[in-house]
């Protein structure tokens, strides 16, 4: 498990990187805001997980619409994700995150923290997770599966959770989905973290 001093470690590497890059340039192709006015700090604004995040350049400190501060881990991705997008629109394919590259050294460890946890909550009440994820994300609902849910993750970063019903044959089934453009702008432990900042709130409404 990662350490304190790795966590800010990665955070100092992806702040410097950022630091070399045109912010007009990046909000253009992350979908965030830039906005700078004489006498006013410069900030950069995007919506993550249905909250607004403003971000001071070239400080990079961190505000969201409540007063709470933004945890290590999330600041990471959100600088990640602003470093590595490089395209203006998804792709449209949706990919399993076994489908990831280096993913599957993860994948049994995702699956215990994201996958059955989600299946275990949902897979008999699957409505709840509609009603849950937009109330949480503002997530409207996918096309995939018997029950599934699209949330926003980030601008470029749409996200499905997605219940098969069970029967008197098979269990309950599930599968979080990326769309395929994430594994060229999020390393696969990044995305498993992401999976996890959805799920667990989920989670959370139902104990």
């Amino acid at each position: 498990m990662p350490r304190v001093d790795d966590y800010n470690m990665a955070l100092d590497i992806t702040e410097k990187e950022l630091r070399k890059r045109n912010p007009v340039h990046v909000c253009r192709l992350s979908g965030a805001l830039f906005t700078e006015k004489e006498g006013e700090q410069a900030l950069i604004r995007l919506g993550f997980l249905n909250r607004t995040i403003s971000i001071t350049w070239p400080h990079l400190l961190f505000s969201q619409d409540s007063n709470k501060e933004l945890p290590i881990k999330e600041r990471i991705i959100i600088l990640h994700y602003l470093n590595k997008v490089n395209r203006e629109d998804p792709a449209g394919e949706w990919i399993a995150y076994q489908d990831i590259p280096s993913a599957r050294f993860y994948l049994d460890a995702f699956n215990r923290r994201v996958k059955y946890p989600l299946v275990s909550a949902f897979g008999e009440k699957p409505d709840n997770l509609l009603l849950f994820a937009e109330e949480l994300y503002a997530a409207t609902t996918g096309s995939v599966g018997d029950v599934s849910v699209l949330i926003q993750a980030l601008p470029k970063i749409p996200v499905t959770l997605t219940i098969w019903k069970g029967d008197e044959e098979f269990s309950p089934d599930g599968a979080i989905l990326f769309d395929s453009s994430i594994k060229d702008i999020l390393s696969a432990e990044d995305i498993s973290e992401l999976a996890s900042m959805i799920v667990y709130p989920l989670l959370a409404k139902v104990r």
